[in-house]
């Protein structure tokens, strides 16, 4: 249940998607000898045939957010950056800290690694075969927990109303067979086919939440669905099978988040994917692109089913402030801190076991690319660029336009910077890409942050990427 744990308080306080689930950055889409760029349009062929370096070829990690770290974390005294305290600190006031907060504070971070791969030419087009894992945690806060959380009860009959609470986490292995051909004279077009291999799933979802607040009694109602996945190796237990007390039959079937463990590794789901990708040659400067990426869906089985309650009382989050009355107040570091505010929020979000060995089956994540590229007519090794992005992920969608200026000045090197305007704010990004004969090296980043706190987190929104790899090349 770590884990779970600290998706949930990273939530809070790094920020709290996937990125899309993609193996490669939107910085290198307009990159001709970018190895993994059918990765982002499948209709895009291979400058020359490759062999990735096992584990080296290709790996991906990022992280986006609409909120930062210093909206979670305040330094325990005026002037002082070094030592730090919670949001819930009584010496953090609820005016700085809700004016950070929206009404839906989103998390998308992805991390993909690429096994194996290799690209050749062959039946009038290039292909590519590719092995790889990728992971993708998504959260949504609804800004009302956290004003919840600080301010709670502020007149007789206080209430707060959360929608689309949600948690989830993915991770999956991957085996894809692409093919790219030309099918007229100006129009290429391409198809990766995968199978996709679960290795587990966890999503929690609160469609509805509502907390009234009296002087007499706290109460939560809550319409709200658990689902989880990682073989049959996992253990889900209730308060009754965990030996904890219970007043009620409902409380006796609650699930206890402590004592959640995973025996055995065993793959829990299997699924399918395609890519569908297009590029045309309008004039002779200017090319257009197309892909719809992830179309599919994912079955996952050794399930395990929950549902919250009905109406349970909670009676508050307890000792996560600092305050000088408090004994060692000076020794509260922030990890426990946030360890009081996981007990809270353990009895503040109620799930009873329904099925211990059942299934379920959800669509991919799909992502649309829409591109335009022009050569600049004084210099036709600079291109300017356009990259349209849509990731479907329900609550935890986003949307980004991207712009670009690449230079190619010669055959083996090319680099771009862009800039991008997103759900998440705007970024700075890009990539160098060496492509001798031989080799192609690669080493760019689609978000940057240029402030950091003594303690090297990022300053504003928590965003940021980095993407690199080599891979042997060979023929013409």
């Amino acid at each position: 249940m770590k884990i779970l744990k600290h998706i949930i308080l990273g939530a809070a306080a790094m920020t709290a998607m996937t990125a899309a689930a993609q193996a490669a950055p939107r910085s290198a889409y307009f990159l001709d000898g970018y190895t993994f760029r059918h990765e982002l349009n499948p209709a895009f062929a291979g400058e020359r045939n490759y062999v990735s370096i096992p584990a080296l070829g290709n790996m991906d990690v990022a992280l986006f957010s609409t909120v930062g770290v210093n909206s979670f974390l305040y330094p325990t005294a005026p002037g002082s950056t070094y030592k730090l305290t919670t949001f819930m600190s009584p010496t953090v006031s609820a005016d700085e800290f809700l004016k950070h907060i929206g009404n839906n504070n989103h998390i998308n971070a992805n991390v993909d690694l690429t096994i194996l791969s290799a690209g050749f030419k062959a039946w009038q087009g290039f292909n590519t075969i590719t092995i790889g894992v990728r992971s993708e945690v998504g959260v949504n806060v609804p800004g009302d927990l956290f004003r919840f959380m600080k301010l709670a009860q502020t007149s007789n009959d206080t209430h707060y109303n959360l929608k689309n609470l949600r948690v989830s986490a993915n991770a999956m292995a991957e085996i894809a067979f692409g093919h790219s051909r030309k099918v007229m004279d100006k129009l290429q077009a391409g198809a990766k086919f995968k199978v996709l291999l679960g290795l587990g799933n966890a999503t929690a979802h609160i469609k509805n939440m509502d907390l009234r607040l009296s002087d007499q009694v706290w109460s939560v109602t809550a319409d709200g669905t658990l689902e989880m996945a990682a073989g049959s190796g996992l253990y889900v237990p209730t308060r009754r099978e965990a030996g904890k007390d219970f007043d009620n039959a409902m409380e006796a079937n609650r699930i206890e988040w402590g004592d959640i463990n995973y025996d055995n590794f065993g793959l829990s789901g299997f699924g399918l994917g395609i890519d569908l990708g297009a590029t045309y040659q309008l004039l002779p400067d200017l090319q257009l692109s197309a892909a719809l990426n992830d179309l599919g869906f994912m079955s996952w089985n050794h399930a395990v089913k929950g549902h919250t309650g009905t109406e349970w009382k909670f009676d508050g989050f307890k000792d996560v402030t600092v305050t000088d009355s408090q004994p060692n107040h000076e020794d509260n570091k922030i990890d426990e801190q946030f360890d009081n505010i996981w007990n809270g929020l353990e009895d503040l979000i109620y799930f009873q076991r329904e099925e211990t060995d059942g299934s379920y089956a959800k669509a991919l994540r799909a992502t649309l690319h829409l591109g335009a590229e022009y050569k600049m007519p004084f210099y036709q090794k600079l291109t300017g660029g356009f990259l349209f992005t849509q990731y479907f992920a329900g609550v935890s969608s986003w949307t980004e336009g991207r712009f670009y200026a690449t230079v190619k000045p010669i055959k083996w090197f090319d680099a771009t910077i862009n800039y991008g305007a997103s759900t998440y704010g705007s970024s700075f990004g890009w990539m160098i890409n060496f492509h001798p004969k031989g080799f192609n090296f690669f080493l760019g980043s689609d978000h940057q942050f240029f402030k950091v706190t003594p303690q090297y987190v990022p300053v504003g929104n928590a965003t940021a990427s980095i993407n690199l790899g080599f891979n042997v090349t060979f023929g013409s």
